[in-house]
């Protein structure tokens, strides 16, 4: 477990990789996604975010910044979605723990500032230095997830709460209201496909930029591909 202060040096600047496969996909194990995590650190990747409480065990020794999630249920919060999920997601070994950080309602019946401040409890009870991240759909979100006490502001969602409309590469101008009204960093992340899109939301004011599909998901990739040769 890295220090706060460290992660998030080492994030300043720096390129998330978001290694995820699907239920049912044949990548679907948490050994086959310590091997993609590991490659993506070789090439240069500041951080991995990974899924589920097995994969997180399974990554927590790389020698970068680890960010957990645990995505649960069929609720449209399921990412990391109550104070349990986030405890555990802490305790397999994240270095920064990322909730969903909007402002609907919650499996437990928490609100957000709650669920951030038992996590932050749990982390002083046991000695953990980790970071929380919430994973926002609005500006809005942005702003209660920063007054509840994330330390990283992440895009993830946005274009998936009904909020903003869902932008084809990642949502510049969202990053550009969050920076002229948090203080909090800031992850890009969320439909990030090219290296110019992914150097587009730095300038925008991301602190750190978050890529998944584009890297780490052969399916989608192949497909992209395929449809662009038939035309």
């Amino acid at each position: 477990m890295m220090r706060s202060t460290d992660t998030l040096a080492r994030l300043r600047g720096g390129l998330i990789v978001s290694c995820q496969a699907y239920p049912g996909e044949a990548m679907r194990d948490a050994r086959t996604m310590a091997q993609v995590a590991s490659a993506a650190i070789v090439g240069g990747a500041s951080a991995i975010r990974v899924q589920g409480i097995a994969d997180i065990r399974a990554v927590a020794e790389l020698p970068v910044p680890l960010i957990g999630l645990w995505k649960d249920g069929d609720d449209d919060v399921f990412i990391t979605p109550t104070l349990e999920h986030a405890i555990a997601v802490a305790d397999a070994g994240a270095d920064i723990i990322a909730i969903d950080g909007t402002r609907r309602p919650r499996p437990d019946g928490l609100t957000l500032a709650e669920t951030v401040a038992g996590l932050r409890a749990h982390l002083a009870d046991t000695g953990r230095g980790a970071l929380i991240m919430a994973d926002c759909g609005s500006l809005d979100d942005a702003v209660t997830a920063e007054e509840a006490g994330a330390d990283i502001l992440g895009t993830t969602l946005s274009g998936y709460t009904g909020e903003r409309p869902k932008t084809a590469g990642p949502d510049l101008e969202l990053i550009g209201q969050i920076a002229a009204r948090c203080s909090a960093p800031i992850c890009a992340e969320g439909r990030v496909h090219s290296p110019a899109q992914a150097a587009a939301a730095l300038a925008a004011g991301a602190f750190t930029v978050c890529v998944g599909t584009a890297i780490t998901h052969p399916s989608t990739i192949t497909s992209w591909f395929v449809e662009a040769i038939r035309g």
